[in-house]
């Protein structure tokens, strides 16, 4: 039997106990389109849509184990998909507030003060710190993984 033919509860289970990571690119052609379609519906901007997309593929191999088969398997992807566009929103919506109080600190503090340019980048980085640090720890550890150590989705699927 071809693995495209294979049935997805078929396919989990054969990940699962085989650690057959090539299986795993079945999935993602069956439900890349629907994840991607879903964080588009909510965030309205492709690029995003796409970095995203990748990330929840990750989540959803690292969580296959969990999957135990009460619901469809297109149920829980779907599950899966929804609390991360809403989490990703509610972070970015946390972010922002970070980053307007820590604005108008920076401006108040550019305008009383001669500044070097060392402090600013240290205040730079603070800010950035901080903003990782409202981030979830799994979201974090993706973008410590993507942009600090510039690994690809499949490097990350594999750790």
């Amino acid at each position: 039997m071809k693995k495209e033919e294979y049935s997805d509860i078929e396919l989990v289970k054969n990940i699962v106990e085989k650690n057959d990571v090539n299986l795993f690119e079945v999935i993602y052609d069956r439900y890349a389109h629907f994840v991607y379609n879903k964080y588009i519906s909510f965030l309205k901007d492709n690029e995003e849509a796409k970095d995203l997309t990748q990330d929840i593929f990750i989540k959803i191999y690292l969580n296959l184990r969990k999957f135990q088969g009460r619901s469809k398997f297109s149920t829980w992807v779907y599950s899966i998909t929804f609390n991360a566009c809403v989490e990703h929103i509610k972070s970015r919506r946390k972010a922002l507030k970070i980053q307007e109080l820590q604005l108008h600190n920076y401006t108040e503090y550019l305008e009383t003060d001669e500044v070097s340019y060392s402090e600013l980048l240290d205040n730079k980085y603070e800010c950035l710190q901080n903003i990782m640090n409202t981030l979830p720890k799994g979201e974090k550890l993706l973008l410590l993984m993507k942009y600090q150590q510039n690994l690809s989705v499949p490097q990350m699927v594999a750790i």
